[in-house]
Parts: structure tokens; C-alpha cells; sequence
């Protein structure tokens, strides 16, 4: 399957999400909808018993989900069991919930969302800025990060026609240019943010989102120039790259006395939010 993963939102709850453009189907995270429609705090527990049940019915469900890597609680990609949206019908009936309706009304929603997608590439641009509205994003840090993210994939389709394979090598060249800028791997970085699973991006300022752009933008005009290919020339035009942003946030610094790199994001208020050293 190819990487296309994302994260969905249902009454506010996280659902991961996986689009496989050769089947041309969603994915859903089981783990996921379970805790969602049980309301158990144990889903993987919930999810292992209701498995077993299945298959003492004779239902072959089990034998048919099937696995993916997606973002786990502490940041890295784990497998992780995955349904289809036949199959999730199939779990929903299982798990007695008041929102078993409304999630079927969800996946179709979802489904006919892809659909108009397709058709229409610029919806998409419109439900990402509507889940962050959702989510409390001014108006002006959602036009940022909707410029950064373009400016990101201008830089990883030129790493796909330079021959980087993506997951892994993507992750690596982005850690460089992320540290080289911020002196923080994306890992410390998150640490700071007192993030887990979520998206650095997502709760990112607005100075860290432009920097990050700076970055990544000085990093793509320096690997063409240089017509770097192949990873580890892209290695080299990533640290350069970084080390472009990572000169402009000191200036700023300097004259500002602020910290570009915070630990500033937009979890709930009762969660401590951790200090930059």
C-alpha cells in the first residue's frame, strides 16, 4: 500500500486513517474506532476479547483485517490493525454504542469526501481548513500552515524524482533539516510540546511554521542548484538548508530576546506544558 496516511476527526476524536490509491479504499485504525464507540479505556484489551468472540462465532473477520504503520503514542509508526469500511460495519455491529449510527453516517461521509476529492483536488485544502477551524486555529496560523505544507510537498516530490525512497529516508532528511534549524531532533521537539501521537505541525506557532517553510523552501533551491541526487547529496542540502533558517531565527532572537522554539501548543489547558531550556 502506498504511504497515505491522516488523521480524521469524529466528534473531535482522532481516527488514523490510511487511503491505498491502488485499491482505491480506506483504511481505519481499529484500535481507534473501538476506543471511540466503547468508551473503554482499554481498547487493545477490548479489541483482543471481541477478536476471540468472533472467531468462537465462526466469523472469519479476524483472519481478514489486516495491518499498517501508523504514528503510535510515542510518536514512532507501529503496526497496527486496520479495517476496511465493509469490515468496520461488521465490527460497529459488535460494539453496542449509542454511536453506532452516527459513526456509519461518518465513514459514508468519508467516503463521499474522498470521492469529491478526487474530482476536485481543492476540497480537500477546504475540509483541512475546516477541521482546523474546528480545532481553534486563527485564521492566519491556518493560512500559514496551509503555505508550509505546500512548500513541503514541493521538496518531497523533488526527493521522490532524486530517487529518496520515502518513509524512512523522508524521515531521516527531515530530521536533519528539523535539527539543523531548531537544535532539536523532531523527537525533542514534540518532548518539548508534550506531544505524543499528534502532528508536530499542528502545534507548531506561527514563527516555528514560517522557519520550518524558510528551511525546507532553502532547502529544495539548494538541492536544485545543486542537482543533488540520491540521499546522501540531499543529506547535504538539507543541513544546508536548515543552517539557512537556523541563522535567520538567531537573528531574530537577538533582536527580539524571544525563542523562536517553544513549548507553546494547542493541547487542552490541563495538560502541563513543558518549559524551553
Amino acid at each position: 500500500m502506498e504511504n497515505n496516511t491522516s488523521i480524521k476527526l469524529f466528534e473531535s476524536k482522532k481516527i488514523r486513517t490510511h487511503w491505498d490509491e491502488t485499491e482505491e479504499k480506506w483504511y481505519f485504525s481499529v484500535i481507534d474506532i473501538v476506543e471511540v464507540l466503547a468508551d473503554n479505556e482499554r481498547p487493545r484489551k477490548y479489541w483482543s476479547d471481541l477478536k476471540s468472540k468472533l472467531k468462537k462465532e465462526g466469523s472469519e473477520l479476524s483472519e481478514k483485517i489486516g495491518q499498517l504503520k501508523m504514528s503510535a503514542e510515542d510518536g514512532k509508526s507501529r503496526l497496527t490493525d486496520v479495517a476496511d469500511t465493509e469490515q468496520l460495519l461488521r465490527i460497529i455491529q459488535s460494539i453496542p454504542s449509542p454511536k453506532a449510527e452516527p459513526f456509519k453516517q461518518w465513514l459514508a461521509k468519508v467516503g463521499y469526501e474522498r470521492m469529491q476529492e478526487l474530482q476536485d483536488p481543492a476540497q480537500s485544502l477546504d475540509r483541512a481548513r475546516e477541521n482546523w477551524q474546528k480545532l481553534g486555529r486563527s485564521e492566519k496560523w491556518i493560512q500559514q500552515r496551509m503555505t508550509g505544507q505546500e512548500t513541503r510537498n514541493k521538496l518531497t516530490d523533488y526527493w521522490k524524482d532524486a530517487g529518496i525512497k520515502e518513509q524512512d529516508e523522508f524521515a531521516l532528511l527531515t530530521n536533519i533539516i528539523h535539527q539543523e534549524w531548531t537544535d532539536l531532533t523532531v523527537k525533542q521537539h514534540k518532548e518539548l510540546k508534550g506531544l505524543k501521537t499528534q502532528n508536530l505541525r499542528d502545534h507548531m506557532s506561527e514563527a516555528e511554521l514560517i522557519f520550518t517553510a524558510l528551511a525546507e523552501l532553502s532547502t529544495r533551491q539548494i538541492a536544485e542548484t545543486d542537482e543533488a541526487k540520491g540521499l546522501r547529496e540531499n543529506a547535504k542540502a538539507s543541513k544546508k538548508g536548515g543552517a539557512v533558517a537556523k541563522n535567520a531565527r538567531k537573528e531574530l532572537e537577538s533582536k527580539t530576546g524571544k525563542n523562536v522554539v517553544t513549548g507553546e501548543n494547542f493541547l487542552p489547558p490541563t495538560k502541563e506544558k513543558k518549559k524551553l531550556k
